[in-house]
C-alpha cells in the first residue's frame, strides 16, 4: 500500500483505454475475462486463470493502493488490469505491471496506450519507472523493448506466497521517456 501525497489510482483515459481504481467490488468483474487460461500462458504463474490463484492476484492488486480496472474506451468491455507497485519515496521510483489484456485485444495497440497513460502521469512525480517482466513471458519482453524500456538486470521474485521465479527487470527514466515521446510522438 502506497502511503504518499502521490494519486496512485487516477482516472486514465484515452481513446482505446480507461482505466479506473479497482476496488474490492470488481472481483468478479476481472475474473470473468480472466479466467481464460490463454492469457496466462506466458505468465510466470500458468494458473491466474484458476479461482485461487485469481483470488491472490486480486487480493494482491487492492492490497498494491495502486491497481486499475481497465476498460475499452469504444465498448466500456473489461479488458484486463495493470498496477502501479512497489514505491519507493527515496530513490523516486516505482514499478508498473501485474498487466493482462484479454486476448481479443493483444497486438491491437491497447496494451501500449495504457502503459502511455501510466507513465505519462506517473512521470509528474517520480523519476524511474521499473517493470518486473517474467522470464519466460517473451510477449510482454517485446512489448516493453517497443514502448522504450531498457533490460537493467535479473532477480527471482515471489509474489504472494508463490514460488520465486526468474524475473527480467525493464526500466525507463523520466528523461528518456521524453525524448521518446518527443521523437516517436508516442
Amino acid at each position: 500500500m502506497f502511503s504518499s501525497t502521490i494519486n496512485f489510482q487516477p482516472l486514465l483515459k484515452n481513446e482505446l483505454v480507461t482505466a479506473i481504481p479497482l476496488t474490492p467490488s470488481d472481483f468478479e468483474i476481472l475474473y470473468s475475462p480472466a479466467s481464460d487460461p490463454l492469457i496466462w500462458q506466458q505468465h510466470p504463474n500458468k494458473n491466474r486463470y484458476q479461482l485461487p490463484e485469481f483470488e491472490n492476484y486480486f487480493k494482491g492488486a487492492i492490497d498494491s493502493g495502486g491497481a486499475f480496472l481497465v476498460s475499452d474506451t469504444q465498448t466500456n468491455e473489461v479488458i484486463g488490469s495493470s498496477r502501479y507497485s512497489d514505491y519507493d519515496a527515496e530513490k523516486n521510483i516505482v514499478s508498473i505491471g501485474y498487466t493482462f489484456f484479454v486476448c481479443s485485444h493483444w497486438g491491437k495497440g491497447y496494451n501500449y496506450a495504457l502503459k502511455k497513460l501510466m507513465l505519462d502521469h506517473i512521470f509528474q512525480f517520480v523519476d524511474t519507472v521499473t517493470f518486473y517482466i517474467g522470464a519466460v513471458n517473451k510477449r510482454s519482453q517485446i512489448s516493453l523493448e517497443r514502448l522504450g524500456a531498457i533490460k537493467t538486470g535479473e532477480t527471482e521474485m515471489a509474489y504472494y506466497g508463490e514460488a520465486a521465479k526468474l524475473d527480467y527487470i525493464y526500466t525507463i527514466a523520466k528523461e528518456h521517456w521524453r525524448e521518446l515521446r518527443e521523437t516517436l510522438a508516442v
